[in-house]
């Protein structure tokens, strides 16, 4: 492992933004991180997983350590279920069809999601019905001032939708190093009833649909609506999808009768936050470089040289023209740094 200076982080953000670091090191095990995160000499340390959740609006004046610890180990296998612990440096996806292959069900519905597995429990990923957390078992993390590792249960991650512990209250405190997963060998359980998954199912007549089959379909899903970042910078749904209580949705389904919904609980709502954007006119709007993507009014891209301010600017005029129509304030999925 070597320090680096002057290194521009284009290759490792999905945005494709052209900021540098003025010192950067990838590390592939536990010694070297250590070793590099004790470095008193670059107090300013920033931690770099697959760079699919962020966007940079500067140049970074400190030390980035790119996550490039790799490895899956079978833990343990009971009567129908497979413990697996992952790497933090492997490729989400990657590992998501690694699992698939061995016919192991439960995170086929996070198919094709970017990112790093040791990025996916910091903001709890979810697509399609089911969530991270549904799957979790624990983290393995490193304590960045004192280099000791420790392990993080289900309950200390705190996880909530798009959010966790290492969001709040852990955040700059802890790397992830590795995750386990606990997931089903047989008597798989199917999540069907979000988004169109059905529906593509019943069109290519798929009766008894598979673990595989479902993944199948939902990359083809998001494929459609999503960008591929080798091909045009984003870093997928920019915007939470808010939520409302019950009595602030049925005013605005008085007026608006066609806004979609999904029931949280009883007393909370969920409004897709595409909808709100494409209805305030942005689906397709372009400004320069920086974008709304044509399918897709969640994602927020680069056409090819913007910079990290310039879709800053355009987040932030979409934000108000949300809140003035609708009274409702959405808020980035993405860490602006």
């Amino acid at each position: 492992m070597n320090i680096q200076e002057n290194v521009s982080l284009r290759p490792y953000n999905t945005f494709g933004i052209d900021v540098k670091a003025r010192y950067f090191a990838e590390v592939k095990s536990l010694d070297e991180l250590a070793m590099v995160l004790g470095l008193e000499s670059y107090p300013q340390k920033l931690i770099l997983g697959g760079g699919s959740n962020m966007l940079l609006t500067a140049d970074l004046d400190l030390l980035v350590i790119l996550i490039s610890l790799k490895g899956k180990e079978v833990l343990r296998q009971d009567d129908g279920h497979t413990e697996i612990r992952v790497m933090a440096g492997e490729n989400w996806h990657d590992f998501v069809l690694w699992t698939l292959e061995r016919d192991l069900g439960g995170l086929e519905n996070l198919s094709l999601i970017p990112g790093s597995v040791g990025s996916a429990p910091i903001q709890n990923i979810g697509a399609y019905g089911v969530e991270l957390k549904d799957y979790f078992v624990c983290c393995e993390v490193m304590d960045i001032n004192s280099q000791t590792l420790h392990t993080f249960s289900l309950e200390e991650c705190k996880f909530g939708y798009r959010d966790s512990f290492f969001k709040q209250e852990g955040k700059g405190k802890y790397v992830i190093t590795s995750v386990t997963f606990r997931l089903t060998s047989k008597n798989h359980r199917l999540h069907t009833g979000y988004g169109t998954i059905a529906e593509e199912l019943d069109k290519k007549e798929v009766l008894r649909p598979t673990i595989q089959d479902i993944s199948r379909v939902v990359i083809r899903i998001r494929q459609q609506k999503l960008p591929d970042p080798a091909t045009l910078g984003n870093s997928g749904s920019f915007f939470k999808n808010p939520v409302v209580n019950r009595h602030t949705f049925e005013k605005l389904q008085q007026i608006y009768p066609d806004i979609p919904s999904y029931k949280v609980t009883v007393d909370e709502i969920k409004i897709p936050a595409a909808w709100l954007i494409d209805s305030c006119g942005f689906k397709g709007l372009r400004q320069g470089d920086a974008g709304v993507h044509k399918h897709q009014a969640l994602v927020l891209v680069n056409h090819g040289k913007a910079t990290g301010k310039e879709i800053l600017n355009l987040a932030q005029q979409i934000q108000e023209a949300v809140r003035n129509k609708f009274g409702i304030a959405i808020v980035p999925e993405v860490n602006v740094l």
